[in-house]
């Protein structure tokens, strides 16, 4: 049986369930289990810290995981990235008092406070800097003003929190994170396994296209068609009505409008859009 690790709480819980449900997948119905066994998939699903996953996955304990790249990276875990899951996007940045610093390599000899000292040291050990990582779990925003450090890395978002406490962020980010899913590295193949990698790419596919139909005139068919190539090709088909046919093609969801005005102002007609629920390509 494939025994999979899921976020038991937090900003990747629901997220990381939602998609397995959408994959076909049995999940838990009361958030205080901490098992839940999918007899029909052969998979068992642990529910545990999102800090955790990675540990336990490159141990071999378990097989999969859904977890952050941040948590992945933070862990040195011997675990592996398999696929972005394109939910829970984060963006890691250093910050300071403003005219303090303004790169990481200015970095060398300061404190750096942050919840993510293997991320932090990671990044400093590329860029060639030595400073004291100062660990610290929860919010740190308020570490400089408290003089526990100089310097802060963390989740930013929109910057007001940083803002408030009178910060500024500064150099590229240490990281652009997301959920992904994670695997021992060097894990041998595994039915199971593969099996739910494929049922979670149709997922990811689905979220992105929409399925386009429409008619259009015979004569106007290779225009329209290279609006909407699909993913082969589309799929045409004659109409009662001569000189007419229909055509069916996935196309990117964020596209859909545009190429439903361009479509129509050639001369399509009955231009309807239906949602995919899964597929695998």
């Amino acid at each position: 049986m494939l025994r999979v690790a899921i976020p038991n709480k937090g900003t990747l819980a629901e997220p990381a369930a939602q998609m397995l449900r959408e994959a076909g997948y049995r999940q838990r119905t009361d958030p205080k289990d901490l098992v839940c066994r999918d007899e029909a998939n052969d998979v068992e699903f642990f529910y545990l810290r999102p800090k955790d996953i990675a540990t336990y996955v490159g141990s071999g304990d378990l097989d999969l995981g859904i977890t952050g790249r941040d948590l992945l990276i933070d862990s040195a875990a011997p675990a592996e990235e398999v696929v972005d899951l394109a939910f829970g996007r984060a963006t890691f940045r250093f910050a300071a008092r403003p005219d303090d610093i303004a790169s990481v390599q200015e970095l060398g000899g300061h404190r750096i406070a942050t919840a993510y000292p293997g991320l932090v040291e990671r990044h400093l050990d590329e860029a060639g800097v030595k400073a004291e990582v100062i660990r610290l779990d929860g919010a740190v925003e308020n570490a400089v003003r408290l003089g526990v450090a100089d310097v802060i890395a963390d989740v930013v978002e929109t910057g007001a929190t940083l803002r408030q406490a009178g910060l500024v962020v500064f150099g590229e980010p240490l990281l652009r994170s997301s959920a992904v899913l994670v695997r021992r590295a060097g894990a041998p193949p595994h039915a199971q396994a593969e099996q739910l990698l494929r049922r979670l790419h149709g997922v990811l596919v689905a979220r992105r296209y929409v399925m386009l139909a429409y008619d259009v005139p015979a004569g106007l068919l290779d225009r329209a068609s290279g609006l909407t190539p699909g993913i082969e090709s589309p799929t045409v088909s004659p109409l009662h009505r001569e000189g007419w046919v229909a055509v069916q093609a996935m196309v990117l969801r964020d596209d859909v409008h545009r190429i439903m005005d361009e479509l129509y102002d050639l001369g399509a007609r009955a231009i309807l859009v239906t949602n995919i629920h899964a597929c695998r390509l």
